[in-house]
């Protein structure tokens, strides 16, 4: 088969998209990733400014998606986003489990050799991470360009139609837009998002000489959880950057979790609320705590604030593959319990890549390449959203 290397656009620079644009970049294909956000600035995340990133701190990275982000990104763009990631001070991690007393009720340790802890990316800043997987691609991402919809001509090309009237052609479109995807709802508008009816008010808190003698050695080694019995949960993970990056600065990542019922506010009410107002939620919420659980919230920095919605991906049955396909949170939406969204979104981009540098080399059609990839993506990663679900149940109950 002759070789016909492909134009690929990729709608949205998260992580998914980026690691696939690093993969096709390095396999010499022509690919372009447009990205609705404004370009990122360090001084917009630092003063809390932008705002549409609000969709977490702190990401746990798992042997899988180390796998993935070193067969896609090129050793020095992997060796920054090591650099700066999380680095750990301990021998293990340790994921723990608590009453609202402290009482703890669930832990399990995962040991690391010195060698593991110096070359395996354990967590990572969501800002210092993405930041890291920019890197390199200045001449491939168009920021500020809002997907509006697509056009498949006779030809099987499509056509990418932007909100400003402007458009684009390619023999791919890959939908890495997020949640509410845009190409999703073109190419599959049966699939449907479940609500959980958990919200989650993310904020940090600084870590620094003062607020260090707070942290407890538990509490400084992975993610803990804590929940009381009338329907409060709360969650505090550390990142430490191994290497300062500019527009952060290390932090203990807090959560608080409840319906909306249990906050007595409407959804219209709560993200509208301004930062300061929804840490104020979490002072209220914890009243009654252990002290050392309101010493963390009552000193994290109240402009880091923000609400978020916990939704599910519901299972679709394969669909008749084509020249447009879906990638990350744009297909399998789930929640953030077993910490297993960016992962499976950094396996897909791993397997899709390595199809299409296969259709690029003329070992298979275009559309082949994305009937293999959809094959495998789809299984796996609504059977990780069962398993995700699983386990938020296991967090919030029947919620």
């Amino acid at each position: 088969m002759a070789t016909n290397k492909p134009r690929i656009i990729i709608a949205g620079a998260g992580i998914g998209g980026l690691a696939l644009a690093h993969a096709l970049r390095g396999g010499g294909l022509d690919v372009v990733v447009y990205e609705r956000d404004p370009a990122m600035t360090t001084r917009g995340i630092a003063t809390g400014s932008a705002r549409a990133r609000n969709q977490g701190y702190r990401i746990h990275i798992d042997m899988n998606g180390n796998a993935a982000l070193a067969a896609c990104l090129p050793p020095e763009v992997f060796d920054l986003a090591l650099r700066t990631s999380a680095g750990s001070r301990y021998a293990a991690g340790l994921v723990a489990g608590y009453t609202d007393q402290l009482q703890q009720i669930m832990a399990q340790e995962f040991p690391s050799t010195q060698e593991d802890r110096d070359s395996f990316i354990f967590a990572v800043d969501r800002f210092a991470f993405r930041q890291s997987l920019l890197t390199g691609l200045d001449d491939t991402i168009q920021f500020g360009r809002t997907l509006a919809g697509y056009q498949v001509d006779e030809a099987g090309r499509v056509r990418v139609e932007f909100s400003d009237g402007s458009s684009d052609e390619a023999d791919l479109l890959i939908g890495a837009d997020g949640v509410g995807s845009t190409v999703r709802q073109q190419l599959l508008p049966h699939a449907t998002l479940k609500d959980l009816g958990i919200r989650c008010i993310y904020g940090r808190m600084w870590l620094n000489e003062e607020t260090d003698k707070l942290l407890s050695e538990d509490f400084d080694r992975g993610f803990s959880w804590i929940a009381d019995q009338t329907g409060y949960g709360a969650a505090f993970g550390s990142v430490r950057l191994r290497t300062p990056v500019e527009g952060t600065a290390d932090y203990l990542m807090t959560v608080l979790t409840a319906t909306p019922e249990r906050m007595g506010l409407t959804d219209q009410e709560l993200f509208q609320l301004s930062p300061e107002e929804l840490w104020k939620i979490t002072l209220q919420a914890t009243t009654g705590w252990h002290p050392t659980v309101r010493e963390l919230f009552g000193h994290a920095d109240p402009e880091t604030f923000f609400p978020v919605t916990i939704r599910a991906a519901d299972r679709v049955q394969p669909w008749e593959s084509g020249p447009v396909t879906l990638l990350g949170d744009a297909i399998h939406t789930m929640p953030p319990t077993g910490g297993a969204g960016a992962n499976t979104a950094l396996r897909d981009a791993q397997t899709l890549a390595e199809e299409l540098l296969c259709a690029g080399r003329g070992e298979k059609s275009l559309i082949e390449a994305v009937a293999s990839y959809e094959s495998v993506m789809v299984p796996r990663g609504f059977d990780t959203v069962e398993s995700s679900l699983q386990m938020a149940g296991d967090y919030f109950g029947d919620n």
